[in-house]
């Protein structure tokens, strides 16, 4: 584990059991699912599954239910933002509630209220009595809920399985709800079509049985809790001071920063899809629906994929957030339909790639008695950039057109991405230019070499 620091170098490991040390060889790298021998988590991870489907089920019915009732597409995006502004005004609390409580208690008492909130929506609407004010009120305790749950399932996975498999743990995670992503929205559709729109909620109500059996069957000898809990007030309690320490870390610092200035255009990104379908290729909701998916389809993979890395520097880190800017780039200029589906299979691999490194590095850092209070932290940085997003990248979409939407998203943290990378070159002593001038220089004459004895003589 990471402790406190006050410099850092290119080669500072985001998340390992020790910044010392040969890297990982291949025989020591985790295979695909190994956090899954874990039986805790193994449990967990099944009850997610079903939650994520229920819970994208519940999205679009509710979705579908205020603009029934509304007609109105603003009203939906109220919906959104009130379940989202609890996380920034309560995320640092929910953050402290993480760390003063056992997190297993925490978490089955979120996850019956927000069991509770999917049935009311369930008999309201079901009874045909539900009113948009329901839903506006139900809105608001769910994202309480939420603002105490997120960061408190975020350390929790940590006690499950440890911080050698805690990158695997949460690429699974992902994968889990990168499957609710492709199922769910099915399932919604079909059982709003032939029972109704209660019938998802309804349906979402009910998987939160299976996520609290799987809670009770976690056995609390096997957590891996290395911090005690804190039970009285102290100047760590304070946000100021757990911001400090977010923003004093460079292994923290960095990866929160990069991960903010991209969600300012990437969690409005369904926004941009909806655009292009529309107004660029005209394919309306069908072709919708299949960019969704193809972008599902790259996250999925890409979950899968960082399964299986053991570390990251923040060099590494740096060149995953290049690489998600320049996919945008190529998105942003693909010629037809086709082109910007396989682009968006990209666009979602390095998204989720790069979120599970910045993820995982945050909380390994992290220490463990204020872990929960840290993730609460970076999550209201997350959230809080894409809320101020969401109206910035509607009104490029409005005003200039997707594409420049998908351009600025790739070009303006691209840039942010060049200025953390030259600052952590500079720390760790690099010059830059001329580095890259001796091996331009190198490689020139490498060529010439190969052209003026072609044979090698």
């Amino acid at each position: 584990m990471l402790g406190p620091s006050s410099t850092s170098t290119v080669g500072t490991p985001l998340f390992t059991r020790s910044t010392a040390g040969p890297r990982a060889s291949a025989a020591d790298r985790p295979a695909t699912f190994s956090s899954l021998r874990t039986r805790n988590f193994r449990i967990f991870l099944s009850g997610q599954l079903i939650s994520n489907v229920g819970g994208w089920a519940q999205r679009i019915a509710q979705d579908w239910l205020v603009l029934t009732l509304t007609k109105s597409p603003t009203a939906v995006g109220v919906i959104v933002a009130l379940q989202l502004l609890p996380s920034i005004l309560f995320g640092p609390v929910g953050g402290l509630v993480a760390d003063r409580f056992p997190k297993r208690t925490v978490l089955v008492c979120t996850q019956i209220v927000m069991g509770s909130c999917a049935g009311v929506l369930a008999v309201l609407t079901l009874t045909g009595t539900v009113e948009v004010w329901h839903i506006f009120a139900v809105a608001v305790v769910l994202g309480i809920a939420i603002a105490i749950d997120n960061p408190t399932r975020q350390a929790f996975v940590n006690e499950m399985v440890g911080p050698r498999l805690l990158r695997n743990a949460i690429s699974l995670n992902s994968a889990a709800f990168q499957l609710g992503a492709l199922v769910g929205p099915a399932v919604a559709g079909a059982l709003i079509s032939t029972i109704g729109i209660g019938a998802a909620f309804a349906l979402n109500a009910m998987s939160f049985t299976v996520v609290l059996v799987a809670l009770l069957r976690i056995r609390s000898s096997e957590l891996q809790v290395t911090g005690a809990a804190v039970t009285a007030a102290t100047t760590d309690d304070q946000p100021v001071s757990t911001a400090v320490e977010l923003f004093g870390r460079p292994e923290m610092r960095w990866p929160t920063v990069l991960v903010a200035v991209f969600s300012i255009f990437t969690v409005s990104f369904p926004v941009t899809m909806a655009a292009f379908a529309n107004g660029v290729f005209e394919v309306g909701a069908g072709g919708f629906a299949l960019l969704t998916c193809a972008l599902a389809v790259g996250s999925l993979i890409g979950s899968l994929s960082a399964a299986r890395r053991v570390e990251l520097r923040l060099r590494g880190l740096v060149g995953l957030a290049a690489g998600l800017a320049a996919t945008q780039l190529v998105a942003a200029a693909a010629p037809g339909m086709a082109a910007f589906a396989v682009s968006l299979v990209a666009v979602g691999f390095c998204s989720v790639v790069f979120g599970v490194s910045a993820n995982a590095g945050v909380q390994l850092a992290a220490r463990d008695h204020n872990r929960g209070r840290i993730m609460g932290l970076y999550l209201l940085v997350v959230v809080g950039a894409g809320c101020v997003g969401g109206p910035l990248v509607g009104a490029i979409n409005e005003n200039l057109g997707p594409r420049y939407a998908l351009l600025f998203g790739a070009i303006v943290p691209g840039l942010v991405t060049l200025v953390v990378g030259l600052r952590l070159a500079r720390t760790a002593g690099i010059e830059v230019v001329p580095t890259l001038r001796r091996r331009f220089v190198v490689g020139s004459q490498q060529v010439r070499s190969r052209v003026v004895h072609p044979l090698g003589r």
